[in-house]
């Protein structure tokens, strides 16, 4: 734990939406370590491997104070009915469907979720009034943009996917109604986020489940080593520290002044990315490190190259100047310990 990092106020509730996935089974992970009541909701739906899902909720369920709903935030009876029950003081939505590629091929699940879902955590929110809401957003919002590291103040009005277009467009809504019924909010910019119990359909994982079944696996660079894609790969561990940093930091009546932010509105935001974005082939070669080390083999991909899909973007970079001004926080995990971590762990999953 960092130095300066304040413990959590134990005596409120916590509700976390996505509280299955990634990110939110290692927040609330945290939450409970320091002592906090965390109420989850998951509709374990099927995007990927299920028993995933599972196995990160059968390790929460050891938790005295963790209390998990099955429910999809898309239900706004059940998510009013939550709020009336058990009054969170603290609200972290996470849950969402994910993925760029994806969002070509299933949109209706993207509105669905991303938007309809998030406005009625916002509606809860305003009529059972909440400290503070923290929601997740993504580097996918700053799009094909040529200017480096990415700032909260950059112009982000031109996402490239559906995906990113419903994440501006929560930052947009989660600001009116902050700026309407002065509810702090705080959304936060992944950027490429991995590790142990991480999601199969992130690159690092699928590489390492294309080597134990025996198959090539597929980049899509062009084959272009000069001008490889970059990617912000920030560890599982950094972004919950940060999160848990930022939850206590509720943002006052007054914003970063953002393309839409003005001061008087309590909504802020904030990039949650490693700040040394790697060439997407130094990452391949780095995992393949970190497997041949985990199995006590070589392990060399073999490799398929292939166009850039629609909706990828060339390069994530993200500024943590903000992040680190006022949380005192920067993500400090390099590719080399998280994909030793990851491989360690994904060695023993497979294993059984």
């Amino acid at each position: 734990m960092n130095e300066g990092y304040k413990p959590l106020d134990t005596s409120k509730t916590y509700f976390i939406t996505g509280a299955a996935g990634f990110i939110g089974f290692f927040l609330s992970k945290n939450l409970l370590e320091q002592g906090c009541q965390v109420l989850g909701i998951d509709n374990l739906n099927d995007y990927y491997d299920v028993k995933l899902k599972h196995t990160r909720l059968e390790m929460l369920e050891v938790y005295e104070k963790f209390t998990f709903v099955k429910g999809d935030i898309s239900d706004k009876a059940a998510i009013m009915g939550l709020f009336e029950e058990y009054k969170p003081e603290i609200v972290v939505n996470l849950a969402a469907q994910a993925g760029v590629r994806y969002s070509i091929e299933n949109p209706d699940v993207y509105m669905q979720s991303n938007v309809i879902g998030f406005y009625n955590i916002l509606e809860a929110c305003r009529c059972y009034p909440v400290e503070h809401l923290v929601y997740a957003s993504s580097s996918s919002v700053y799009g094909a943009n040529q200017k480096v590291p990415f700032e909260e103040t950059d112009f982000v009005n031109h996402p490239v996917s559906l995906y990113a277009a419903t994440k501006k467009s929560c930052e947009l809504i989660a600001y009116t109604y902050s700026h309407l019924y002065k509810i702090p909010a705080t959304g936060l910019r992944f950027f490429t986020v991995y590790g142990p119990l991480g999601r199969p359909d992130m690159a690092y994982f699928g590489f390492a489940e294309r080597y134990f079944a025996g198959e090539p696996i597929r980049i899509f660079n062009n084959g272009d080593f000069k001008n490889d894609l970059y990617r912000d790969f920030t560890y599982i561990d950094d972004i919950v520290e940060g999160m848990a940093r930022v939850i206590g930091n509720p943002p006052a009546r007054s914003g970063n002044e953002s393309d839409f932010e003005i001061a008087d509105v309590p909504h802020k935001l904030y990039n949650i990315g490693n700040n040394r974005p790697e060439k997407l082939m130094v990452f391949v070669e780095t995992l393949e490190k970190a497997l041949s080390k985990a199995l006590e083999k070589e392990v060399l991909f073999e490799r398929i190259f292939e166009p850039m899909k629609p909706g990828d973007v060339p390069a994530t970079y993200a500024s943590t100047e903000l992040l680190e001004k006022e949380v005192g926080y920067k993500p400090s995990t390099t590719i080399e310990q998280g994909l030793t971590k990851f491989a360690a762990w994904y060695v023993k999953w497979k294993n059984g």
